[in-house]
């Protein structure tokens, strides 16, 4: 039991690393290629606490036990909207500032996007029909963004001087992207075989494994970008970073789980409280949003409780 859980939390950390340094090389490449800024800012940020989700979900899905996949989504966008959320405010000096236009829209597209999957689901299947629908809806949001033509007119900064070091360089990273893809491939790997070693030892379903410990753990990126944010007082980033993580695990990473592997729970008890208590934390995330224009620490205290409680209720008090 001792081992398997150290390898499960060593696959997890070795996930986040390689995430990280896959995101460090696609902001060279970004700079080598002059991609626009606000195009690499928008790739690193939503795509970088997505990568684990997309690996385990995937190869969750692959080797049919979608229980985990979904688990993961829904458990993890639960942990971002309220643990991370508080983390960061109760970490940080003041609040979280909301005041600017684009994270007041994109907390509707947030919210909305956090409760699509549940409804999606709720007659227990998830076809290819509907992750149509979740790629849709990831499409619509980067529209979206993409329209605000003032977000991306400046060139990434940092183009090397010399053209030949630099495609040398270009290639280089090229091979290091496939090998860290390979690698992705393979931590995700012990993760699932782990969560299934804990189904089994435990006596719980993979549906929890998935909400209670991979959805948890797979979040590690997103709270340790928020700690170091809100360190630096670069407060305006946590906010983009989660509900980012937040939209792209519920639209494209879930979206590619069901166009590859369209499942079907046949026992969707183990996801109501996660259901019941993520539209409960979508609705007051938005109205904190929309109201104060800003997170406060005494909302965070309150995002905190709603996590202890749906822990405290999930454990020892089910909806089943």
């Amino acid at each position: 039991m001792a081992t398997e859980i150290a390898i499960f939390i060593a696959s997890i950390f070795i996930l986040s690393w390689l995430s990280s340094k896959l995101v460090a090389t696609l902001v060279d490449i970004a700079k080598y290629l002059r991609w626009r800024e606000f195009v690499t800012a928008f790739f690193v940020m939503a795509f970088a606490a997505s990568l684990p989700n997309l690996f385990v979900d995937v190869s969750a899905a692959l080797r049919h036990m979608p229980q985990i996949s979904f688990g993961d989504i829904v458990g993890g966008n639960l942990v971002d909207l309220t643990l991370v959320m508080a983390i960061a405010v109760l970490f940080g000096s003041k609040f979280l500032p909301a005041e600017n236009e684009m994270v007041q829209k994109s907390a509707i597209f947030t919210s909305a996007i956090a409760i699509l999957p549940i409804i999606l689901v709720w007659d227990g299947k998830l076809d290819r029909g509907d992750g149509l629908i979740l790629l849709g809806a990831f499409v619509l949001y980067t529209w979206w963004l993409f329209s605000k033509e003032e977000r991306f007119k400046k060139v990434y900064a940092g183009r090397p001087k010399n053209p030949v070091k630099g495609f040398k360089s270009f290639v280089v990273n090229i091979f290091k992207i496939i090998a860290l893809l390979a690698l992705l491939l393979l931590a995700s790997y012990f993760v699932i075989s782990s969560a299934q070693f804990f189904s089994i030892k435990l006596g719980i379903s993979l549906s929890l494994v998935g909400i209670l410990i991979v959805g948890l753990g797979n979040c590690f990126p997103e709270t340790y970008f928020s700690i170091i944010s809100a360190r630096r007082g670069e407060n305006w980033m946590i906010l983009g970073d989660l509900m980012g993580s937040v939209i792209v695990c519920a639209t494209l990473v879930l979206g590619i789980v069901a166009l590859i592997s369209p499942f079907e729970i046949k026992d969707m008890s183990p996801f109501l409280t996660t259901r019941i208590f993520t539209v409960v934390a979508s609705l007051i995330f938005l109205i904190f949003i929309r109201t104060g224009r800003k997170i406060t620490k005494m909302e965070g205290l309150i995002f905190l409780s709603i996590y202890i409680l749906f822990l405290l209720v999930e454990i020892f008090y089910p909806f089943r």
